[in-house]
């Protein structure tokens, strides 16, 4: 069968001509039709048998042939690393190239800027890891409710390996209606029903059963003690003169010491996980791909989905916990039915995993016995509480991790201490400068007082009776003469009382009056009217009354109500009005409600409070 069988257009045809691509693989014969129909698709082949190619040509097609204005995100491929993120994007840039659509990948470990300009001029397919996605989709710089094409590329691990939260949140945010296509290399049981809830009807596609290695591999075994792993691991690539190597350790801090070793023993190696940079990845895969690098040690979450051209050993420094990535593992090699070689070491600690890894793949790795450094530890190491096996690579990547932050934390206390020791040197060799004087500023003007600092103009306020005299004289001729000053007389005109009420007078907190005393009921009820008010209410009564109108009767005119007092007794209740009810009696502490009844003095005699004015009493009348 060939391309055009399968029904992709000519542009496709043409880009996977100029790839180098005559005959579709296995799994891209039976994924590519019903990913063009539009099924949901289950994908399960070795790695290295062209999955991407499998989801990648049928995508590009269903968009290339009804493109939507606006270029919203019509395609989502998810990844578990950077590393495969670029890898799918390269495919994608190199499959469509004859297409008008647009592509772009974002990952974590670089800057967002440059991701988010690709974003803000429209894309149509993105390839993302889960981390960077949720980050951009979180700030509301993505827009995923357009999709119609989902792909979870490495189903297995991005489920088995602590992603399971993150998909599903992912799921949450794309719309129901949408095609979904998973593609893996293994499928462990524990996530097959995992995977069957998130497929509506999906085509099964499995070329070959998920325990089969490529045949074309050849795989070695060697015991060893974990000790001298890294010394059979050096003589092995300078004895078989290995053209590139790729190694797995099971922790980072492994893959760290083991590129080190090999570096000492004068091979070139890189190390490449997750505490690593992007940067720093990106430099050391470029390196090995172009023969700069001869080794590469690499993790498994850090190596998954790794598309490297004819490489030719893969080196499992320790075996892996899962048996379906040991398959995965030496699938590195042998790509594209290349040859290749994968070499096994094992401890007294890992035979355990290599049966269970034999048992899944159905046949005895064969083992190399002939080497300088047989195996002579046989007893495996203690197990803790639970029965577990207490690994010593485990406990070493700790202890090296709290070294590690012991050496930085002295670090950085021996650079504090630097930099306070010469700043104190700076400030004893520079000579002292003298201190200039503050100049204070000028008191302000009245003018240039805020509105509510200003004193009333005419206003001062008196300390002493002294002073309010002085303040208060009248600038008239009664004055005495006392030597050679005058003084006004402090008993002239209304010196005294004016000043009296100048002392008196309440003082708010920025110097001006305070307010005058409120008028309660009982001073309403006490106050007597003047003569002034009793004259102008004759003078009203005294008005000549208008003539009425002709053919209408005058009314009388209303006759004052008399003023009635009422007797004054402690005891005395008070009167309720007509049909009224009796207010309550006054208990203790408490008040009644109407004001107190006051008695009215019959005698003709008036003191200085019924005066008209307060500010002349009666006997400083001039009469």
């Amino acid at each position: 069968m060939t391309f055009q069988e399968l029904g992709l257009s000519a542009p496709i045809l043409r880009a996977l001509a100029d790839q180098g691509y005559q005959q579709p693989s296995p799994i891209q014969e039976k994924a590519i039709p019903p990913a063009l129909a539009g099924r949901d698709v289950l994908g399960c082949a070795q790695t290295g048998t062209g999955k991407t190619c499998a989801f990648a040509a049928p995508i590009l097609q269903r968009l290339s042939t009804a493109p939507v204005a606006g270029r919203p995100v019509r395609s989502l491929i998810l990844t578990p690393t950077r590393e495969l993120a670029l890898q799918i994007h390269e495919s994608f840039e190199a499959y469509g190239k004859n297409l008008p659509l647009r592509c772009a990948v974002i990952f974590g470990g670089v800057g967002q800027a440059p991701q988010v300009e690709r974003l803000k001029r429209g894309v149509d397919i993105l390839v993302a890891t889960p981390g960077r996605l949720g980050d951009l989709y979180g700030q509301g710089l993505i827009d995923l409710s357009r999709l119609e094409i989902f792909v979870l590329d490495e189903a297995d691990r991005m489920l088995d390996m602590g992603f399971i939260h993150d998909v599903k949140r992912i799921l949450g945010w794309l719309p129901k209606q949408k095609q979904t296509l998973f593609f893996s290399a293994t499928m462990p049981p524990e996530v097959q029903g995992l995977v069957d809830s998130l497929l509506h009807q999906p085509v099964r596609v499995a070329v070959d059963p998920v325990s089969s290695p490529v045949e074309v591999i050849e795989q070695r075994l060697y015991y060893v003690d974990r000790g001298n792993k890294t010394k059979l691991l050096a003589q092995l690539i300078q004895e078989q003169q290995v053209k590139n190597a790729l190694v797995f350790t099971r922790t980072k801090h492994g893959a760290n010491k083991v590129a080190a070793d090999l570096v000492k023993a004068g091979i070139s190696a890189a190390a490449i996980h997750g505490n690593k940079s992007q940067t720093a990845r990106q430099q050391a895969l470029s390196d090995f791909k172009r023969g700069a690098v001869q080794v590469l040690v690499a993790t498994d979450i850090a190596a998954r989905g790794l598309d490297i051209e004819e490489l030719s050993h893969v080196f499992n420094y320790n075996l892996p916990d899962v048996p379906e990535t040991y398959v995965h593992r030496i699938g590195r090699t042998g790509r594209a039915g290349r040859g290749g070689t994968a070499i096994s070491f094992c401890d007294a600690n890992e035979r355990e995993d290599l049966k269970a890894i034999e048992k899944l793949t159905g046949r005895a790795v064969p083992v190399v016995e002939d080497h300088p450094w047989p195996m002579k530890i046989l007893e495996p190491a203690p197990r803790d509480k639970r029965g577990r096996t207490v690994n010593p690579e485990d406990a070493e990547a700790r202890a090296a991790a709290k070294e590690r932050r012991r050496t930085q934390d002295a670090a950085n206390k021996a650079a504090a201490a630097e930099r306070k020791t010469k700043a104190n040197r700076r400030l004893l060799e520079e000579p002292e400068k003298p201190r200039r004087a503050k100049a204070e500023p000028p008191a302000p003007t009245p003018a240039e007082l805020p509105p509510r600092q200003r004193k009333p103009r005419g206003f001062r306020a008196s300390a002493t009776l002294e002073e309010a005299l002085t303040a208060t004289a009248p600038h008239r001729q009664d004055t005495e003469v006392f030597g050679d000053f005058q003084r006004p007389d402090p008993l002239a005109s209304d010196v005294i009382m004016d000043a009296t009420a100048r002392l008196l007078a309440p003082r708010s907190r920025a110097g001006k009056p305070g307010p005058q005393p409120r008028r309660t009921r009982e001073s309403k009820a006490v106050k007597e009217p003047d003569s002034e008010s009793r004259s102008s209410k004759l003078s009203k009564a005294a008005k000549p009354v208008k003539e009425p109108m002709p053919g209408k009767t005058p009314k009388a005119p209303k006759a004052p109500k008399p003023f009635r007092a009422v007797k004054s007794s402690p005891q005395a209740a008070p009167v309720p009005a007509k049909g009224g009810k009796r207010p309550p009696a006054r208990g203790k502490g408490g008040r009644s409600g109407r004001p107190p009844e006051v008695t009215l003095r019959s005698s003709a005699q008036k003191d200085s409070t019924e005066q008209p004015s307060l500010m002349k009493p009666y006997y400083l009348h001039d009469d």
